[in-house]
């Protein structure tokens, strides 16, 4: 005879509607609408970890407190995180300009100047000014009558010297009976006869003693010649070296009053001598200024630059320009590659070679946020070569150096530049999802060195009254921006109901506010459909419905393969070892529950419990596991005075992919025992809960959609009054179940029951006794566990060999576990 659990007993388990759900009275609003509710003043609301995180990180002035910014997608991290940096900047000191000149004693070495800011451009300006009365002043000075006239004076002097030698030549030579003639290959000398030149035929009818004498002369004459031509060619030096001093002094003259105002007005060492130098250059290289323009020849431009392109050494490349910046700047990088975050060098193809000079210098984003803020997506920055490697030496030796990858690895031929590198004083905030960070804190030592603030969002708040009025400030000011009706206190109260539902949690709110905004949106629209002014419960109830019937076309088509029998879930009745298991499925953000046929067999072996999804490969490690929990709760509860010659097979009938997860381990249990027993199950009651090898129940996730799909599933079939579903107990504070769900709890045609134990569980289910073990009685008869311990004797006494409880008869691990088990 069967003992039979009270009915009061069973009713007490059951979980009441009240706790079905987390209620939110409008009238808890102070206000009728949002119009009147109080503008959010932080941009954000439950994070108060996260902001004084931010805040601490973002105030301390040392080196590695750069900041990473963690939490679930959609909680606001990255809005929040540049909207406080903003706030935060505007207060702070506009940092230097920023400038890179050609460095004259070192062309390939660019100098970097720095500015206040502002006076970048400023100096830009003046340098440009500064060119063009250079170009100015030395033409003015070369051309005018003034230093012709030098010119030509110093010119003649030069010139009669060289003549008075030329002179003394031509006497020297008229006195030994000789003419001079200047030829392109030197001076030839021409005997003379009464003042005529002789020719070659009366030369050769002279005597050989004549000529002997008239070449010995020659010779002589020769080498006067010689000696006039050197010092004609020192004067010619002279005369040179004389110009090109008076050009210089001339072209100093002209420029200096030029250069003295920047003198006075820059005071800085480094820019001074930039000055300086570009001073002495423009001296240096006066001709540049002075010759005249001329068509250029195509071929010459290729193998010779022209003279204007010697000018780009005379400007200034501004690459940080903070004119225009209020307080401290904040980058915002969407693409952090090596060249975006360290600037590059832009290039020009000359004959085959790319060439570049120091203007063709382009800022990265860490010039541009050098003395304020960057910030960057990590996972973007992680996906980029070199970028991430670069950022930290770039931090620990806080200077930034511009240098060209592919040039490095001889990917291009290219004539580089080593600009000089620039001080760097910037804040880096890194916003990525808890894998980045717990990848960079594990595998790169550098991280915790240079990301010392931890800024995390949590994914959910208190379900209080002062997160309430927030919210309430949050949807005016989401609303305002987005021009949005405003909410009326009753759709604020279904928003809040939804946000709890988001966050699986009676007690707590989500903080994922991108399913908000989406809701807020549409829950506006179907307002503006109704040409309603305000928005109000019923709109987000519409939104809501709507959005499920976007995404649960795949809910309803298995719904019906239920409803038709191709899927076989029985809702009524009772069956020995089967019972309706729930799970949850996916489809891109939509879940659904979905109760699906678990059966056991049990029979007498040696195999232990036979996973048919793990034999066949449909089985994951963690539902495995759940496996194994139960052979160490059979064992730890029937095999205290005897082995267990048992084996058995568990399956969830008609599912083809794979499985996994431990929350129907309770499910398989109850299988189990009511195979073992013979006792039958009531198909009505669906089952979730995860179990530990003491039988006690543990909790799950997706509670609320699991009991919602088998209610679905109970609704299209038939309800009976005698259906519901058995979950854990922790699991009552997760319930945010549909409103028809709790209102058919309410009247009595559905039913809840949470429980804590196995025992508790299979009394449910069967409504026999589970039974407690005395040491001296053993099982009471009459109860489920006497029935199991029975049938488990008879096995023994039948079976030729006792046999341990495994799962696998290979797994030497398990195995050793139940025989310590059994041996107690």
């Amino acid at each position: 005879m069967w003992k039979t659990v009270d009915k009061n007993v069973l009713d007490k388990r059951k979980v009441p509607a009240t706790r079905l759900r987390a209620r939110i009275d409008p009238t808890v609003f102070p206000f009728e609408t949002t119009a009147e509710a109080e503008p959010l003043h932080d941009g954000i609301i439950g994070q108060e970890r996260a902001v004084r995180a931010m805040e601490f990180g973002l105030q301390v002035r040392q080196a590695g407190y750069n900041l990473f910014v963690m939490g679930q997608p959609g909680t606001g991290k990255t809005t929040y995180a540049r909207t406080k940096v903003a706030q935060l900047a505007v207060n702070k000191p506009t940092p230097a300009d920023w400038c890179y000149v050609y460095n004259f004693s070192r062309p390939d070495y660019p100098l970097a100047l720095s500015f206040p800011a502002g006076e970048g451009r400023v100096f830009k300006a003046y340098i440009d000014e500064l060119f063009q009365g250079i170009e100015r002043a030395i033409r003015s000075t070369f051309t005018g009558e003034e230093y012709e006239k030098q010119r030509q004076y110093t010119v003649q002097n030069f010139n009669n010297r060289a003549q008075e030698l030329w002179d003394k030549l031509a006497d020297k030579a008229e006195e030994v009976g000789f003419a001079l003639e200047r030829t392109p290959e030197g001076i030839a000398t021409i005997p003379l006869v009464s003042g005529e030149p002789m020719s070659n035929e009366a030369f050769s009818q002279l005597s050989k003693e004549e000529q002997e004498v008239w070449e010995k002369k020659s010779r002589q004459l020769e080498q006067d010649a010689a000696e006039t031509l050197r010092q004609v060619h020192l004067i010619e030096r002279e005369l040179a070296q004389t110009i090109a001093s008076m050009n210089k002094d001339s072209a100093r003259h002209a420029v200096y009053h030029l250069f003295q105002p920047l003198y006075k007005l820059y005071r800085d060492e480094q820019v001074q001598a930039y000055i300086k130098a570009y001073e002495e250059n423009v001296i240096e290289n006066y001709q540049l200024f002075t010759e005249q323009e001329k068509e250029a020849d195509p071929m010459e431009s290729l193998l010779e630059p022209d003279r204007k392109s010697a000018y780009y050494r005379y400007r200034v490349n501004v690459v940080v320009d903070n004119s225009e910046v209020e307080g401290a700047p904040v980058v915002f990088e969407t693409n952090p590659s090596y060249y975006n975050l360290f600037g590059r060098m832009e290039y020009r193809s000359t004959l085959g070679t790319m060439t570049t000079d120091f203007t063709m210098i382009k800022p990265g984003a860490l010039h541009l946020a050098n003395g304020g803020y960057l910030i960057m997506q990590a996972g973007e920055l992680l996906r980029n070569p070199y970028a991430w490697h670069v950022l930290k030496r770039t931090l620990k030796i806080a200077s930034i150096q511009i240098e060209n990858v592919a040039e490095e690895q001889g990917l291009v031929a290219a004539s580089g530049l080593k600009p000089e590198p620039i001080p760097l004083q910037v804040k880096v905030v890194l916003i990525g999802d808890y894998d980045v960070y717990r990848a960079l804190a594990e595998w790169d030592d550098d991280f915790s060195e240079l990301f010392q603030v931890n800024v995390e969002f949590d994914t959910e708040m208190k379900n209080e009254q002062a997160n309430h009025l927030a919210f309430a400030s949050f949807v005016r000011s989401y609303g305002e921006k987005e021009g949005l009706r405003p909410f009326h206190r009753s759709a604020l109260a279904g928003l809040i109901e939804h946000s709890a539902r988001l966050a699986e949690d009676q007690r707590k709110l989500t903080t994922g506010f991108q399913a908000v905004t989406r809701l807020l949106v549409e829950a506006a629209f179907w307002a503006e459909q109704e040409a309603s002014d305000i928005v109000y419960g019923q709109h987000v109830q519409k939104a809501l419905a709507e959005q499920e019937y976007r995404s649960n076309g795949m809910d309803e088509r298995m719904r019906e393969m239920i409803e038709d029998g191709t899927i076989m879930v029985d809702v009524t009745g009772e069956r020995v070892g089967q019972i309706n298991g729930l799970a949850v499925l996916q489809i891109g953000e939509y879940a659904f529950g979905q109760p699906h046929r678990i059966t056991a067999q049990t029979f007498i072996g040696r195999s232990g419990i036979i996973n048919i999804e793990r034999e066949t490969s449909l089985s994951g490690q963690i539902h495995h596991k759940g496996l194994l929990i139960l052979s160490g709760y059979l064992a730890g509860k029937f095999a205290q005075d005897k082995p267990l010659p048992l084996s058995a097979s568990i399956t969830f009938e008609q599912t083809y992919s794979m499985i996994d997860g431990d929350s129907a381990s309770s499910t398989e249990l109850y299988a189990l025992l009511s195979s073992l027993s013979d006792i039958p199950i009531r198909q009505g009651i669906a089952v979730t809960g995860s179990v530990n090898q003491w039988g006690e129940i543990q909790p799950i996730g997706g509670v609320n959609e699991k009991i919602e799909g088998f209610f679905a599933v109970c609704r299209a079939l038939g309800l009976t009054g005698e259906q519901g579903v058995i979950i854990p107990h922790q699991n009552v504070k997760n319930l945010m179940l549909r409103r028809e769900v709790v209102e058919a709890v309410e009247s009595g045609t559905f039913h809840i029951w949470q429980v804590r134990t196995i025992e508790e569980g299979i009394e449910i289910l069967t409504g026999i006794e589970a039974g407690m073990y005395e040491e001296k009685t053993g099982y009471l008869d009459g109860t489920l566990f006497a029935a199991v311990n029975k049938r488990l004797e008879r096995m023994a006494a039948v079976g030729s060999d006792s046999a341990d409880l495994v799962i696998d008869v290979d797994s030497d691990v398990v195995q050793q576990i139940i025989r310590q088990e059994s041996g107690k």
